[in-house]
């Protein structure tokens, strides 16, 4: 639930000034998904709704993870005031340590009415000591250790999160969520309405929608009972169920279960819930330093020695190989 007590978040004609702040490693997405809206908005309006400037710690261009630069027009100065300051961060953010950063982070907070964590931007929010005792979010792929780093924060799986002047995204499509939010909030219904249809974007979700591990698309308006099974599958990972009290969950048979699987993911339910399984276990072997015996367990496997042999039936290579060549 959010605690929107900016007024930023009220109805109001007034233009907003917005300092974007990319990092490199930041994703191409995140980037679009917070400057697009604003342009949007600023076209289908008429009006400068939204000035913004893209800076950079040292006023160099910022090369995101596909490889494209972001020029920027100069660096971050936190003596600089505006209205909103949002922190846009990707791979190797979150690794970057406490230096003159962080102390010019915090002084930035008092030049801006609210300050925002994209994706991994959520990380250099925390390490500054903004995030201590508010709600806040990121990437779930990195939700444990965020979670581990930050415990004065409460740590939520939605999308996004506003928590009085602080605000924090999972990523790039809920971000969109974010600015669309925004701007239906500040400018009304009409403009966020017509800034969605610029992008043909008709999946808005509401903030304290869950993170999914899979991303179903439309599935769940083509195939509802499929996707259910893959949200139960989701969320039960750690003590996994079986297939058929899946499929009785879903309101069908096992037999008819593996059909509906068979016929739209190409493998059976039960080769498609121990290969999610699988991807949750090689995130957290590449990502953290957890021991194998913890994420086996994480996984929901019996013992260390079952897990190691069904990785390695998978990945070609058991998970030690695997987090020493990363």
């Amino acid at each position: 639930m959010n605690s929107e007590t900016s007024p930023l978040f009220s109805s109001s004609s007034e233009p907003l000034q917005v300092t974007v702040l990319v990092f490199s490693g930041a994703s191409l997405m995140c980037v679009a998904s917070t400057i697009d809206p604003m342009r949007a908005a600023n076209r289908v309006s008429g009006a400068n709704l939204f000035n913004w400037r893209i800076v950079s710690l040292d006023g160099e261009p910022t090369m995101t993870t596909c490889g494209l630069p972001i020029a920027v027009s100069g660096s971050f100065d936190a003596s600089k005031k505006g209205d909103i300051l949002l922190v846009v961060g990707g791979f190797g953010t979150s690794d970057i340590a406490r230096t003159t950063f962080t102390a010019n982070l915090r002084r930035a907070v008092h030049n801006y009415q609210m300050i925002g964590g994209i994706e991994a931007g959520s990380w250099l929010l925390g390490r500054a000591g903004l995030l201590s005792g508010r709600k806040a979010t990121t990437h779930w792929e990195d939700m444990e250790e965020f979670t581990a780093e930050f415990p004065d924060a409460d740590i939520r799986p939605d999308r996004y999160v506003i928590d009085g002047p602080v605000f924090t995204s999972g990523g790039a499509s809920p971000t969109f969520d974010l600015m669309l939010h925004l701007i239906r909030s500040r400018y009304g219904m009409s403009v966020a309405l017509d800034v969605a249809s610029v992008f043909i974007y008709d999946g808005t979700h509401a903030s304290n929608d869950a993170q999914p591990l899979v991303s179903l698309g439309r599935l769940d308006d083509v195939h509802p009972k499929l996707a259910g099974a893959i949200r139960l599958m989701e969320r039960h990972i750690e003590q996994p169920l079986t297939i058929g009290a899946i499929a009785k969950r879903s309101g069908l048979s096992a037999r008819s279960l593996e059909k509906i699987f068979a016929k739209a993911v190409g493998e059976g339910p039960g080769r498609y819930y121990l290969r999610l399984r699988l991807k949750v276990a090689r995130r957290l072997i590449t990502d953290t330093k957890s021991p194998l015996a913890d994420i086996a367990a994480r996984t929901g496997f019996s013992s260390a020695s079952a897990f190691t042999r069904t990785f390695r039936n998978f990945e070609g290579k058991p998970p030690s190989a695997f987090r020493a060549v990363h």
